[in-house]
């Protein structure tokens, strides 16, 4: 049995035709890259295109790899890290703007499966809990999110976010007890 017959069938199928593979690797991960834009951004204007952003760059990066880095590749944190390093280069450029004007927000659009009672169910959770998150520090932000949201191992978000597996825990204790206490009545204060 060869090494490519024991990979992922992710990265299988990238290693016999990057297109084809791709479309799979699109499929297997856009839930988990969405989910986890949407909850660093906080819209889901923003989600989708920081997914489509990711995808792209993710992309563009595959077609210059040799072999040997697309099968030792390893998706959802390579990914992740992509999508954390277009999410933190946007935080950075538009705290450099002004503030748009807010009649010109696009409304966030509405999933067109879901029922009325679980979109607005969700929407309210949704923003408070965006809310929230918005006002943790960045690396707490990242860490709560994939940690609780997507249910990365420790492992896995210290190698995403480039920092030791005790900077994880450190960042996500604080997230969540800084969460607790904004979300107690007058704990945004």
């Amino acid at each position: 049995m060869s090494d490519i017959d024991c990979l992922d069938p992710v990265r299988k199928a990238l290693l016999d035709d990057l297109d084809e593979g791709f479309a799979e690797l699109f499929s297997g991960y856009r839930g988990v890259v969405f989910s986890t834009a949407l909850r660093l951004s906080g819209r889901w204007a923003d989600a989708e295109d920081l997914t489509a952003e990711t995808f792209l760059r993710a992309y563009r990066a595959m077609a210059g790899y040799e072999r040997d880095r697309i099968a030792a590749l390893q998706p959802r944190a390579w990914l992740l890290t992509i999508l954390l390093n277009i999410w933190r280069n946007c935080a950075r450029a538009k705290s450099r703007k002004p503030p748009p004007d807010l009649r010109e927000e696009p409304v966030d659009t509405v999933d067109p499966q879901e029922s009325v009672e679980d979109a607005a169910a969700r929407h309210e959770t949704g923003d408070e809990l965006a809310e929230l998150l918005g006002m943790l520090p960045d690396e707490q932000r990242a860490a709560v999110v994939l940690r609780h949201v997507v249910d990365l191992p420790v492992s896995e978000i210290a190698t995403v976010l480039r920092v030791p597996q005790g900077t994880v825990k450190s960042h996500v204790s604080r997230g969540l007890k800084r969460l607790r206490t904004l979300g107690t009545p007058g704990g945004a204060q």
